[in-house]
């Protein structure tokens, strides 16, 4: 097993994210730069993308009565269709963030950054994982195809908004939770917008948060480089603005399982994953680049939370 490592470590490509051996750096060298350009040895972004999808198809599914298997189903699909997404969002965003990326020490290993990849090999390899994207909407109802579709648009424009405007993570939101109102879709063809634009509403002040504390790392790169984001914005209130940011969508989704008439189990989950956020905020070092790295993937745990307490909620509901 030690010869192994060490055969793998004489072979790491520029592309590897500093000396960290992932399971990535098992394949051959001339695959691993494209899988390290889909993030696929990273699940933070793809549980991020993730978890409103779950929620909302949860809820959904309790609201109506349907059977558990329902879930499962769904909630397969999205995990698959998140995998899919995200890769594709990340290979688009470093298209467009080329020239940054190689600039930033965090950043310039990344295979486009380092020349691993050519800006045509990232668009000949986007093609079919935006492909295989449709295609999985393309399981859903009609309704909910064309709610997928309209979302593209601003896939592919959120990168170009960090030149634009101090909220990037707002627009990334805008994105990143359009499965808070798919995933009800996909259940009963329709949406309850009076349920689901509160859900999606504070799924939106949740990426805030975690975005605007996981790209504090790169603050004073972004402001040399003219790169905008509410990490800059927010400047040292950064903890109190996002712990303001935190309420608000505890308080959304609150709301959101109000009107979708749930119970105990719902506000329990959301209670956890705001005690979660809490101590979150209070513990991170907004000075330390790894305690920022680390927050992305801590952030999941919200998601888990709110989803189990829906979860819970159904199970209570229809099978007890």
């Amino acid at each position: 097993m030690e010869v192994k490592s060490m055969a793998i470590k004489q072979h790491l490509s520029p592309s590897s994210p500093g000396a960290k051996i992932t399971w990535v750096d098992y394949f051959p060298s001339s695959i691993r730069p494209y899988l390290y350009l889909a993030r696929v040895h990273n699940p933070a972004g793809t549980l991020l993308l993730f978890y409103p999808c779950s929620w909302s198809v949860t809820m959904a599914c309790y609201a109506h009565g349907t059977p558990m298997s329902t879930i499962w189903t769904y909630v397969g699909l999205f995990l698959t269709a998140a995998q899919v997404f995200h890769s594709a969002g990340c290979v688009i965003n470093d298209m467009w963030d080329k020239d940054v990326d190689a600039a930033v020490p965090r950043t310039r290993t990344r295979p486009l950054a380092s020349g691993d990849v050519s800006m045509f090999q990232a668009f000949i390899f986007v093609i079919p994982q935006l492909a295989l994207g449709v295609w999985l909407l393309m399981q859903l109802n009609e309704y909910s195809l064309r709610l997928g579709l309209s979302s593209l648009g601003l896939v592919v424009l959120y990168p170009a908004m960090k030149r634009v405007t101090d909220w990037p993570q707002a627009i990334l939101g805008l994105c990143f939770n359009w499965g808070a109102l798919l995933g009800a879709a996909s259940v009963v063809g329709a949406v309850d917008w009076s349920v689901y634009i509160p859900l999606y509403m504070g799924a939106i002040c949740w990426t805030i948060v975690y975005d605007t504390a996981y790209a504090r790392q790169d603050r004073d790169e972004d402001a040399k480089y003219g790169v905008r984001s509410t990490t800059i914005l927010f400047g040292d209130q950064i903890r109190p603005i996002l712990a303001i940011f935190s309420f608000i969508l505890c308080s959304f989704v609150t709301y959101a399982g109000y009107c979708n008439g749930h119970g105990l189990p719902f506000f329990c989950g959301v209670a956890l994953g705001g005690l979660h956020l809490a101590r979150l905020l209070a513990r991170t070092d907004f000075e330390s680049k790894e305690d920022c790295d680390a927050t992305l993937l801590s952030n999941g745990w919200f998601g888990f939370w709110v989803w189990a307490g829906a979860f819970a909620d159904f199970v209570v509901k229809t099978q007890l």
